[in-house]
Parts: C-alpha cells; structure tokens; sequence
C-alpha cells in the first residue's frame, strides 16, 4: 500500500507559548484540515489566556534560512503569514514569497485578542508597500483595516469601502472580518468585482484566542487542496464557527478556540 502526500501548506509567523494561535494554531488547524503543516517561526511570544507578556523577534537571516529550506526541499501549495513584527522581517518573507508559486493568504497581525501590540509601527508601511502586494488575499479585521488604510467601518455597508482600500494595496483578494461590529457577524470577501457575503450567529462564548490565524490557515489549507477562493472562505468560514462555539476555558482569561472539535 503506497502512502500518499498530502498537500502542504506552511506558515510563517509567531509562536504563542500559550498554544491558542500563532504558529500552534496554524499547525492544528492544518492538521484538522487535511493538509500537512509546516512552520517558519518569525517571532517567540510568552503568552497565556492573560495575554502577552513578551516577545522577541528571529533574525532576519534565520526567516530566511527557514524559508529557503523548506520551499527548497519540500514545498508548498499555499503559504500562510501571521505575525511579522518588524520592516525587516516583513521584506525577507515578501521577497521569498514574490518569487515563489503559491498561494499566498496574509493575515496582518497587529495585535492579539487581548489588545497587545505584535507589529512595531513602522511596519505597517513595510506591509502595505511589499508584503500586501504578493498576497492572494489579506484577511484583516477591522481593526486592523483601520491600520492599513485609515478607514474606520462603523456597520455593515463599510465593509465594502474597507475592501477596495484594502485591494488598492495590492492582495488579489480582500476578505474583511466584520466579527467586531454589532450584531450578528458578516464577512465580506472581494476581488473588486465579484462579491461574497459569509454570515454566522454571534456565538455566546468568550473563549476566541486564536479566531484570525485559524481563519487564515483554514482558507490556506482549502486553497492547497485544489478549491476556489469563495469555496475556500466558505469552508474555513464553517470550520472556525463550529471552533468558536467549542472554545473553551483555559488558565484565568481568554480560552482558545477548538480546532478539534470535529473530532472530539
């Protein structure tokens, strides 16, 4: 019986010491997914439900070096990037990834669930003018939308406007979270021409560490495995909600989603 490879999607981001997002998450996520999951650490983070209590960011030539070894042996059908703290970070990953073919889904990480700051302002710059430009999507929520582009979404009808500023900046794809707006959430997924909605009940559960990564990773997972974009949105979309309703309690604060929940 011959064993077969399944599609390989890496990400490159932070490690969350705490196992709710960043890079542990992605891991699960892909596993949960079907693909198998490999990782470029950018970043080491102590953190629990509490929070972040620090973090200390790898060498630029050890993000490459990574890079270049698993793309170079093993590759990738879909690449993920999550947290990438500062300009010089964020220019090693863009110029690997601008000559690579792959998707690429660009989650920018600005801070964690619990409001601490992960990317160093001068980046953002960095982001928008190299790494955005290489993107097959960008996923970000709206707080996020209002780093990148100034634009503040106050309801719904913003989503659209955030999407086109996001898609100047380059990504082929803009998916806007709108989880943080009242009343039941709404995705809105853009090429600048076609349109797609994705809605969910707003769940009764605090425990959400980890929701943006597993997004991220789940549409990069659906990509290496061959759908289209708004297939991918929509199955990842419906592998978080189950995640969230399933989170649970862990330490004294906020509890990670369960990205085993199709199992347990």
């Amino acid at each position: 019986m011959t064993a077969l490879t399944p599609p390989r999607v890496l990400t490159v981001a932070g490690s969350d010491s705490g196992g709710g997002a960043g890079i542990q998450a992605d891991l699960k996520t892909m596993l949960a997914m079907g693909v198998h999951g490999m990782s470029v650490i950018a970043a080491v983070t102590a953190q629990n439900s509490l929070g972040v209590q620090g973090y200390w960011e790898l060498p630029p030539e050890a993000v490459r070096a990574q890079l270049d070894s698993v793309l170079g042996d093993i590759g990738a059908q879909a690449v993920k990037t999550g947290m990438l703290a500062s300009p010089e970070l964020v220019e090693t990953v863009a110029e690997v990834l601008g000559s690579y073919a792959a998707p690429v889904i660009v989650d920018p990480v600005g801070v964690s669930k619990h409001g601490d700051t992960l990317l160093a302002p001068e980046a953002v710059e960095t982001i928008k003018t190299r790494l955005l430009p290489v993107a097959t999507m960008a996923t970000p929520n709206l707080w996020e939308v209002e780093q990148l582009t100034s634009i503040k979404v106050e309801d719904e009808s913003g989503l659209r406007v955030a999407a086109e500023a996001v898609l100047e900046l380059g990504p082929c794809w803009a998916l806007i979270k709108g989880g943080h707006l009242p009343g039941d959430p709404v995705d809105l997924l853009t090429d600048g021409t076609d349109e797609y909605r994705f809605s969910a009940e707003r769940l009764d559960n605090r425990h959400t560490h980890g929701t943006g990564c597993t997004l991220a990773s789940a549409i990069a997972s659906r990509l290496a495995q061959g759908d289209e974009v708004p297939e991918a949105v929509e199955k990842a979309k419906e592998y978080v909600t189950g995640a969230i309703a399933h989170g649970f309690p862990l330490g004294d604060g906020i509890g990670p989603v369960d990205h085993a929940w199709r199992w347990r």
